[in-house]
């Protein structure tokens, strides 16, 4: 590999780039403000997307497809969503190419060709599936409606940064109809819940539950939950969000059925997603000024295996002993890459390794072969150990969950450490500039102390987490009465 990685506490987010490209995870396109996730990237994507949608089918979830363009009109119908996402729209106005008459070889848009209506690429597809709902639903017995879509979505952000913020990423994003507003609201609950246990159990992030405020709810709901995390330059990332929409987009379409008492009654809806941003938390949680640091459960390749020789011999009669280990290893779920690559060194292969994140790595070499031993090398706490090919196996399986549990425990352990209870201003300004991370503290419930305490310091309420405990007290910022303390931070 090139040069080393900047470090973290020389440019945190100079390291944040350099380490996605140099670990081969994703790099920018010819689209500006676009991505290529490349396969390795990808894999780890896929390992999240795979669990993911485990988990929602657990739930009696279904997965569908709809399309990407939204004709302007659908798009309008639920002002509060429009609005919301009304600048970060990509239009679709045309239909067309043709040859430039006044530049031979180059291509313009064919005048002729405008469309009658145009189309919104989907930053979100609420518009779209509750115009498609309107369809499905005649009584309550459609109801529930229980879909997610794995899907693409064109946000025309200004400032962009790989996975974090892009004009187009992946996501799922999941859309229900419910006959009552307690089932829409313990639906919302539940996925938000999913979205709580898979970052902590796969990603080994510890995460905290909430509510956003209203201004930072999602375009068109009437509740908005949210799994937020923390990173380790402070900043705090939001990992998740679930939406009770109320009835908002079953008026805005005019989706009603016929209740059990045979009245017309409006839908009520959810909807929830996470994205490729959940790959910069894991990222920002874990990794090291050696490259990325990945959890067991999602890393594309859990065990790397580098052979060291001297003569064809030698690897030989290596392979044929690794050959046994990966069968092995296979046969207990762990999945294992044979690096024989005679193209590379084996430090080069170590430090690519290292690098990448992966979280165990064996070297054995002719002398291991005779002793009966292989090194045994761990990517989290970058320490060796010499094992005896009789137990490896076991060995490998045991430091599996051993190095998933020691990440989350010390992601929780600095997540812990950098929430700070505040009283004043003053201390809030200073432990947000000198020890950054959560800050505690009362808040008057009104939007103009909100957006003041942003406009001052940049940070903003995460969220009022749904883990509390009543406490009277006074807003840190206007001395107002206030029952009760929020999260606030500086944030991605």
């Amino acid at each position: 590999m090139s040069k080393k990685l900047t470090t973290r506490a020389e440019d945190y987010s100079k390291w944040y780039n350099e380490l996605v490209v140099k670990a081969d995870l994703a790099e920018n396109s010819a689209v500006r403000g676009c991505m290529v996730i490349k396969p390795y990237g990808y894999a780890i994507w896929e390992k999240m997307q795979a669990e993911l949608d485990r988990m929602f089918k657990e739930t009696g979830h279904q997965n569908a497809y709809f399309p990407l363009f939204v004709p302007k009109s659908l798009f309008e119908a639920e002002e509060k969503n429009a609005e919301g996402f009304a600048k970060e729209c990509a239009v679709v106005t045309h239909y067309r190419l043709q040859n430039d008459p006044d530049k031979p070889g180059k291509l313009r848009v064919d005048p002729n060709a405008k469309l009658e209506e145009e189309l919104v690429v989907r930053p979100t597809s609420e518009a779209i599936i509750w115009n498609t709902y309107r369809n499905w639903i005649q009584s309550y017995r459609d109801l529930p409606i229980l879909v997610n879509q794995w899907a693409n979505v064109v946000r025309w952000e200004m400032r962009t940064r790989l996975f974090l913020r892009t004009a187009e990423f992946l996501w799922q994003e999941g859309h229900t109809a419910h006959e009552t507003k307690a089932e829409a609201i313990a639906e919302a609950e539940q996925m938000n819940n999913v979205y709580a246990t898979f970052v902590e159990n796969f990603m080994a992030i510890p995460v905290i539950q909430g509510l956003k405020t209203e201004s930072e709810r999602f375009a068109g709901a009437e509740e908005t939950y949210c799994i937020e995390a923390l990173m380790q330059d402070g900043k705090a990332l939001q990992a998740g969000t679930s939406h009770f929409l109320g009835q908002n987009f079953a008026k805005a379409f005019d989706v009603k059925f016929a209740n059990k008492e045979g009245k017309q009654d409006y839908v009520w809806a959810t909807s929830w997603g996470v994205s490729t941003r959940l790959m910069g938390a894991l990222i920002m949680t874990h990794s090291d000024d050696n490259g990325l640091v990945l959890p067991p459960n999602l890393a594309p390749n859990q065990v790397v295996i580098v052979p060291i020789y001297r003569s064809e011999e030698q690897l030989d009669a290596i392979t044929e002993v690794v050959n046994g280990i990966i069968k092995d290893l296979r046969g207990k779920n762990i999945s294992v890459k044979y690096d024989n690559r005679d193209t590379l060194r084996p430090g080069a292969k170590f430090a690519q390794h290292e690098l990448q994140g992966v979280p165990l790595r064996i070297a054995i070499g002719a002398r291991d072969l005779e002793n009966g031993t292989v090194e045994l090398a761990r990517r989290d706490t970058l320490t060796k150990e010499v094992v005896a090919l009789d137990g490896l196996i076991d060995k490998v399986e045991g430091l599996m969950t051993e190095i998933q549990e020691s990440l989350f425990k010390k992601a929780l352990d600095f997540r812990n450490t950098h929430i700070t209870k505040v009283d004043t201003f003053e201390d809030f300004k200073t432990t947000l500039e000198t020890k950054t991370g959560f800050i505690s503290a009362h808040w008057d419930g009104t939007a103009e102390t909100e957006d003041k305490i942003k406009e001052l310091t940049k940070a903003t309420i995460r969220c009022m987490p749904l883990e509390y405990e009543e406490e009277v007290g006074v807003c840190v910022y206007s001395g107002n009465p206030s029952k009760r303390r929020v999260l606030f931070a500086k944030a991605y």
